[in-house]
C-alpha cells in the first residue's frame, strides 16, 4: 500500500465544522490535502486556523481552492493542476428543518440521514432506508448514485460514512462549529445561549405521542472520534481492492436526549440555560442512534469520548470564541 506521504487526498467542504477538524487530523497522519469549500456556511478564518494548530511544515501539505463543485470549470481547473488518490466529500447543506422549508436549496446545492424513522434501534447498515426530509433525500439520492457507478464501473472504491450528531471541538479550542445566521443544530444554539447570543433554548417535540417527549434521542459523536473514523475509513478504502461500495455507521451506539445534552453542557459550562419547550418540527424523528459493530470490527474504529468531553470540549471552543470564527473577545 502507497504511504501516506505520498497520497493527496480532496476534501470538499473542508473549511466547515467536520471537515476542518477532519483535515486537521489528514495533516498529522501524513496525508497531503486539498480543501474546495464556496464558503457559503463556513470562513477562511478556519483554514488560517488549520495551519496554526499544525504548523508551517505540514501547512505546506494544505492547498485551499475557494471553488463551487457545481462549477464544472473550477472543478477542471484544480484536477488539471493536482491527481488526486481520494475524495472525502462534506460539502452540502445540512438542516433539517431549513430542508423542509426551502427544498430547492437543498437539491440544487447537495450533492449527497438516510435511516428516518427507522423500523429498529440502534440503526445497523442493511436497516431500511426511507428519508424524513428534503435534507435526508438528498444523502440518499446520492447513496444511490454511487451504488449505481460503482456497479457500472466496478474499479470505483467508496465508503458511505453514515453519522448524526456530530459535536464537540477540537480540544485547543482553536477550531469549532460556527454556524451562520440562528444555529439549526442543537449544540451550537445551546453554545450561543450559554454567552448571550440568543436568550433561550427552544426544544421541540412536547408533543411527541411516546413517552420519550420531550426527550428526542440522538447519537451524538464527538467530532475529534469522527474525524478519525474518517481516516480509518480512508486506509480501509486504499487496503481492500475488492470494497466496492460499503456503508459504515460512525456513532457512539448509546442514545441520549436533548435534555441530557442541556444538562451535560450546563455542568461543563456552569452556565443556565434557559429552555422553551415547543411542538415538534417537520421532519424530525424521534429516536436515531448507530449500531457501530461493523466500524469497530472492519475499520478498527471505535469512539473514545463521551458527552461529558464533548460538552467540555464545546464550551472550550465557545468561552474562547463567542462569536466564532469572526470575533476575537474572549470570555473572562
Amino acid at each position: 500500500m502507497v504511504s501516506a506521504q505520498s497520497q493527496t487526498i480532496l476534501v470538499t467542504g473542508g473549511a466547515g465544522f467536520i471537515g476542518s477538524h477532519t483535515v486537521v487530523q489528514l495533516l498529522k497522519q501524513g496525508f497531503r490535502v486539498s480543501i474546495i469549500d464556496n464558503l457559503h456556511n463556513s470562513v477562511i478564518e478556519a483554514i488560517h486556523r488549520i495551519r496554526d494548530l499544525v504548523g508551517p511544515h505540514l501547512s505546506n501539505n494544505l492547498h485551499f481552492f475557494h471553488a463551487d463543485l457545481r462549477n464544472k470549470n473550477d472543478l477542471e481547473k484544480i484536477f488539471s493542476k493536482i491527481r488526486f488518490d481520494a475524495v472525502i466529500h462534506f460539502a452540502g447543506l445540512k438542516a433539517v428543518g431549513e430542508s423542509v422549508a426551502e427544498p430547492r436549496r437543498y437539491y440544487d446545492n447537495n450533492l449527497v440521514a438516510v435511516y428516518g424513522q427507522p423500523d429498529q434501534i440502534p440503526c445497523v447498515e442493511d436497516s431500511n432506508l426511507h428519508a424524513m426530509n428534503p435534507y435526508g433525500r438528498t444523502k440518499l439520492y446520492l447513496e444511490e448514485i454511487a451504488r449505481d457507478i460503482q456497479r457500472a464501473e466496478p474499479e470505483w472504491r467508496i465508503i458511505l460514512l453514515r453519522y448524526f450528531n456530530p459535536v464537540g471541538a477540537h480540544e485547543s479550542g482553536q477550531i469549532g462549529e460556527d454556524p451562520r445566521g440562528i444555529p439549526n443544530n442543537l449544540m451550537p444554539y445551546i453554545q450561543q445561549v450559554a454567552v448571550g447570543r440568543l436568550p433561550e433554548l427552544n426544544v421541540y417535540g412536547h408533543d411527541y405521542p411516546t413517552k420519550m417527549a420531550p426527550r428526542l434521542i440522538r447519537d451524538y459523536i464527538h467530532v475529534m472520534d469522527l474525524a478519525d473514523g474518517h481516516i480509518a475509513a480512508l486506509r480501509k478504502l486504499f487496503a481492500t481492492e475488492n470494497i466496492g461500495c460499503t456503508a459504515y455507521n460512525l456513532g457512539t451506539g448509546r442514545g441520549t436526549s436533548v435534555l441530557e445534552m442541556v444538562a451535560a453542557f450546563e455542568k461543563a459550562s456552569g452556565k443556565k440555560i434557559p429552555i422553551k419547550f415547543c411542538p415538534r418540527r417537520p421532519g424530525d424523528a424521534t429516536a436515531v442512534y448507530a449500531s457501530t459493530e461493523k466500524a469497530e470490527k472492519e475499520l478498527g474504529w471505535k469512539a473514545k469520548y463521551g458527552v461529558e468531553e464533548m460538552c467540555r470540549d464545546q464550551w472550550n471552543w465557545v468561552s474562547n470564541n463567542p462569536w466564532g470564527y469572526q470575533g476575537s473577545v474572549k470570555l473572562a
